[in-house]
């Protein structure tokens, strides 16, 4: 398969999305380990083979160095890091003192950092690749989630300087989701006939699934991509119809669909990015 033989680390990928970048790394031939502050539950499987799960706390750097040597022992090696471990909850800036806000900083920012330097050295000697999992929240207002918009649009900047100063031997790329399905997006889209008409807002009709968001991870890691890098690729199913539209008297504006609710808020408060 595309990534037989490969060592793939999927930070948060014990359930939702991360869970979703795991199991089409699996699909794909790669071995996985996925890491977080709890275990999965159920495991993460896919075509009868598991992921690894090996604890740790992201935003312990001393933690994150002996997990890397962790993997570097058992595997030998490492080809993809997937920074995907994040999210935040639904707290207006009024709401919430600095010590909070900063906190979704260090994970949604710090946190993939300390991760990408302490696995460069096994990833440049496998000339292999870092994924970013970003967010539509980086480039939109994001009221709820300031400081998460705020950290996943360091993040891609991040990434691109990081693509400069890595090449040739570390590619680094970002995958940008908007809205995913996950268990738990009646938290914040409500029963089924939410999720349905929260689905509506978007130009293809519904969320994502997890395991979509995976395949595009699967795709920047691939040698299929040797030659992307520095990139942001959009996973949003067309992203957001414009408020105005909705509003317009003219073109049927009024008639031809919703403005809508905001794409892509997180919808994880613990390790694993849920959307």
């Amino acid at each position: 398969m595309e990534l037989d033989g490969r060592v793939a680390v999927v930070t948060g990928g014990t359930r939702g999305v991360g869970a979703g970048i795991a199991r089409a790394f699996l699909a794909a031939g790669a071995e996985v380990v996925v890491c977080a502050r709890r275990p999965p539950d159920p495991p993460v499987v896919s075509d009868g083979r598991a992921a690894r799960y090996m604890p740790v706390d992201l935003r312990d750097p001393a933690a994150v160095e002996d997990f890397f040597a962790g993997v570097a022992r058992r595997h030998g090696r490492l080809d993809v890091l997937v920074n995907n471990a994040g999210g935040a909850p639904y707290r207006l800036l009024r709401d919430g003192g600095p010590a909070r806000h900063a906190r979704v900083l260090e994970l949604n920012l710090v946190a993939p950092l300390t991760a990408s330097l302490a696995a460069h050295g096994l990833l440049r000697a496998a000339r292999g690749c870092v994924v970013m999992v970003g967010s539509v929240s980086a480039s939109r207002p994001s009221p709820g989630t300031a400081a998460y918009g705020a950290a996943k649009a360091g993040l891609e900047s991040l990434a691109r300087s990081m693509a400069v100063e890595w090449a040739p031997e570390v590619r680094v790329n970002t995958i940008v989701p908007g809205m995913v399905r996950t268990e738990l997006s009646h938290l914040h889209y409500g029963d089924e006939a939410g999720i349905a008409a929260v689905g509506r807002t978007v130009p293809l009709g519904r969320l994502a699934e997890p395991d979509e968001i995976g395949d595009a991870a699967v795709f920047l890691a691939s040698g299929r991509a040797a030659y992307v890098s520095g990139a942001s690729l959009l996973v949003h199913g067309g992203g957001e119809r414009p408020a105005f539209l909705g509003a317009a008297t003219v073109n049927g504006g009024a008639a031809s669909g919703s403005a809508g609710a905001p794409a892509g808020a997180p919808t994880s408060t613990t390790d694993g990015k849920e959307g």
